[in-house]
């Protein structure tokens, strides 16, 4: 058998050198083959830099660099494009998930796991706001079509080689692959840990990302923003008549009174106009990432990819190397 991880990071270069040390401390106790694939997603840091010296003195290490920032989820799907494992460990570069945690994953991968998540049972160093967005997120993923999501989620895990050949043949840009991941369906667990706080830096994930990702992840798998926008628009519909009707008996009573004519037309135009907007708004969302999915532009643009030498017994190992350039 053989492990790939997959690490992928955007201005890491304070993590890099510590996520180097503990992931050969742990991987040299495995006994299995092994490999780490390093995407760097456009960094304009030092992390290069850091990322060639890995080269320089490990074997079995697959470097990519992305010509520009395309985010995380276009990293991880680079990582699975380009990774040789059997299985394949899939984690950010920030320390916030335990490398030690790996053999664990292993285990139940070896138990006859296509996915093994690791949940977050707490989350160290972060924000009340950035939690309770969090499980705001996850719950709603669970209602809108994923009731497997781990209520306070999932983004450290292990998946096997028919899933990341699943991913791989799923080449759609605007969604979450974790998300993809879990909707595939294959026999899969978990092992619970605590997300630690950031080793170091500060988190690049903005909440204009979050807000993208939510609406890429509602998008992707559901159905409910159009079918809800179909009874918002029901429900205007049958409300207009009702109160269409509602006056023309009041007028055949000669109950309806002057001056509350203007006040009634502005209530139903504003609420009429905005429901129409934001219907719009919906439609548009789909459209849109339909249009951009039938250009056939990719995912990512890989600017290098390297390939240190294997080790004779395939694991990573401290030692020489000449790294070689498969591509530029």
């Amino acid at each position: 058998m053989k492990l790939s991880i997959v690490v992928f990071f955007f201005n890491e270069e304070s993590n890099l050198p510590v996520l180097k040390r503990r992931l050969e401390g742990v991987l040299k106790d495995l006994t299995t083959e092994s490999e780490i694939v390093l995407v760097n997603d456009g960094s304009t840091d030092s992390s290069a830099m850091v990322v060639g010296d890995w080269l320089s003195e490990s074997r079995n290490i697959v470097s990519l660099r992305f010509s520009r920032n395309f985010g995380s989820h276009a990293a991880v799907a680079a990582g699975l494009q380009n990774c040789t494992g059997d299985c394949a460990v899939l984690m950010a570069a920030d320390l916030q998930d335990p490398p030690e945690l790996i053999p664990d994953l292993v285990a139940k991968y070896c138990e006859g796991n296509d996915i093994v998540w690791a949940c977050r049972t707490e989350r160290l160093g972060e924000s009340w706001f950035t939690k309770i967005a969090a499980s705001t997120y996850y719950q709603l993923m669970r209602w809108l079509g994923l009731p497997n999501m781990p209520p306070k989620g999932a983004d450290f895990l292990l998946v096997s080689r028919k899933v990341i050949d699943a991913v791989n043949a799923s080449p759609e840009k605007h969604t979450s692959i974790l998300a993809m991941i879990l909707w595939m369906g294959f026999r899969q667990t978990f092992i619970q840990y605590v997300k630690q706080a950031r080793h170091s830096g500060r988190s690049k994930w903005t909440f204009s990302r979050k807000i993208k990702l939510l609406i890429d992840s509602v998008v992707s798998f559901s159905y409910v923003p159009i079918r809800a926008a179909s009874v918002v628009g029901l429900f205007m519909a049958a409300a207009g008549f009702s109160y269409s009707v509602w006056i023309a008996l009041l007028w055949a009573l000669g109950r309806i009174t002057s001056g509350t004519g203007y006040a009634a037309i502005m209530c139903v135009l504003l609420i009429g106009q905005g429901s129409i907007l934001f219907t719009l708004g919906i439609l548009g969302e789909y459209i849109w990432r339909t249009f951009d999915e039938s250009r056939g532009r990719p995912r990512f643009i890989i600017d290098q990819l390297i390939r240190s030498p294997a080790s004779q017994s395939g694991s990573v190992s401290a030692g020489p190397s000449s790294p070689e350039v498969e591509g530029v």
